[in-house]
């Protein structure tokens, strides 16, 4: 695993978490994290599905 997917992973994590105690605490901020939770996992797979490429296709070559 990358080492950007892990950061978008762990922002991903911490903005659902922050999400959580923002509607727990009433408060509409909360639509924002969502947004961002959504943004960096869409990071993540992207960063996971093209270093899954670049394995695939410098073992092509080499092997």
């Amino acid at each position: 695993m990358s080492r950007l997917a892990l950061y978008a992973l762990a922002v991903c994590v911490l903005a659902v978490a922050a999400a959580v105690v923002s509607f727990s605490r009433g408060s509409l901020l909360g639509i924002v994290w969502v947004l961002l939770a959504g943004l960096s996992s869409n990071m993540t797979w992207y960063y996971l599905r093209r270093d899954r490429v670049r394995r695939r296709a410098s073992s092509s070559v080499t092997g």
